[in-house]
């Protein structure tokens, strides 16, 4: 594989490994001890999960690596996409990530939605951009944990089972799931892969990092947010038809469904509004406004429109001057809303969840102010579904469990 190690940095086995050793379904698990000398627990996802062991070392378990032992919590962290970035941000560790796929990017964009939580702050400009990672690079960056799915680069890139023990081994171990995304067949050699929704990968990395109390802080109000909406949501038939859309311009338009599993959609899925392509587009398509006029949405939600290169107000002009994309309702009527990311983490996902409780139903979650740049909007405290302060008062510590 491209980008090895040379054989004078790699040692066959670190002197004092800092973390134990990732299963990997091949059962090697450095540092491990015997089941009568470490607990369990069971997580709210139903996975057991190993507690502290009698020299304070702990392993947490989750598909595809199985149990990973720790001897402390990580302190330097590896990312790959966008779901493990914010979760490692969420958990006080923002300023520690390593690498991350397109960092400038995804930092002007989580900065947008970070300016609202008074004190925080995020600074992701200048990492390593780890889209295709090499294993030399690894070695070079030496990060306490790879939050990041093997399964996942197996299926993208040139890595087999060797590849992934040697560097758990190594350098620090796997600890990511990705795959999740859209419940995705995973590559061949991974066939006893588990899938989780984003708040039950989110427990388990807390526990990784023990941090246990700042997501529970964070899972109640998530669970809050998720009863409000629940309970005004307006029948099926009041509902209005929605597509999701991606473009860097109007010439190729990206359009993904609403339900479909996984965390892609956990934004979107819970409101349940009626797809507009009713299962003629398969999420992924590249459609055109012939395609979309004959959706006709109701509701245009354009991910990526919090991008700070990204003109809003130009991409609502470019529907309105097309002969057939101004036939659309949705544009007609000026209901085409921007939207941040689908690989969201934690605290994404707060704020993903009330736009889009705005953005399709204004009268039962309070109406969306107009948005054309800058930071996610101010939404007056009295309608605004979850509180900033208690946010960022848990991402810096500063908290009451």
């Amino acid at each position: 594989m491209a980008g090895d190690a040379t054989d004078a940095e790699t040692p066959t086995r670190r002197e004092y490994v800092k973390y134990g050793g990732t299963v990997l379904t091949a059962g090697l698990l450095a540092g491990c001890t015997s089941d009568a000398e470490q607990g369990a627990t069971e997580t709210a996802s139903g996975a057991e999960t190993d507690t502290h062991t009698v020299d304070g070392s702990y392993s947490v378990s989750m598909s595809p690596m199985g149990a990973v032992t720790f001897d402390s919590p990580p302190e330097t962290v590896f990312t790959r996409l966008t779901h493990h970035a914010d979760m490692a941000f969420a958990l006080g560790r923002g300023d520690t990530v390593t690498a991350m796929h397109a960092p400038e990017y995804y930092n002007g964009l989580w900065n947008q939605f970070v300016d609202r939580l008074p004190g925080v702050s995020l600074d992701w400009t200048g990492l390593y951009s780890s889209w295709k990672p090499s294993k030399e690079k690894l070695y070079e960056l030496d990060s306490d944990i790879h939050l990041a799915d093997p399964a996942w680069i197996a299926k993208q890139d040139n890595w087999d089972r060797e590849d992934f023990e040697e560097v758990a081994t190594n350098v620090s171990p796997w600890f990511g799931n990705s795959l999740s995304d859209r419940h995705a067949e995973p590559p061949s050699g991974w066939a006893d892969y588990e899938y989780y929704t984003l708040w039950e990968q989110f427990e388990l990395v807390a526990e990784a990092f023990q941090e246990q109390a700042r997501y529970e802080a964070l899972a109640a109000i998530h669970d809050e947010m998720r009863s409000t909406i629940d309970a005004n949501l307006p029948p099926e038939s009041e509902r209005p038809s929605a597509v999701m859309l991606a473009a860097a311009d109007l010439d190729e338009i990206y359009a993904y469904t609403l339900d479909n599993p996984g965390f892609l959609t956990a934004h979107t899925r819970p409101f349940g509004a009626r797809d507009a392509f009713e299962g003629s587009v398969e999420t992924n398509s590249v459609v055109d406004f012939e395609t979309l006029l004959e959706a006709d949405p109701d509701v245009i939600l354009h991910l990526g429109g919090f991008e700070p290169s990204t003109s809003l107000p130009e991409r609502r002009e470019a529907f309105k001057s097309d002969p057939v994309g101004s036939e659309i309702t949705a544009v007609q009527n000026d209901r085409i809303y921007p939207q941040g990311a689908r690989y969201q983490g934690p605290i994404l996902h707060l704020f993903q969840l009330e736009m889009t409780a705005k953005q399709l139903y204004p009268e039962q979650f309070g109406e969306w102010p107009t948005y054309t740049s800058g930071p996610y909007p101010e939404i007056p405290p009295e309608e605004q579904l979850f509180d900033r302060q208690r946010v960022a008062d848990i991402i810096n510590g500063a908290f009451e469990a």
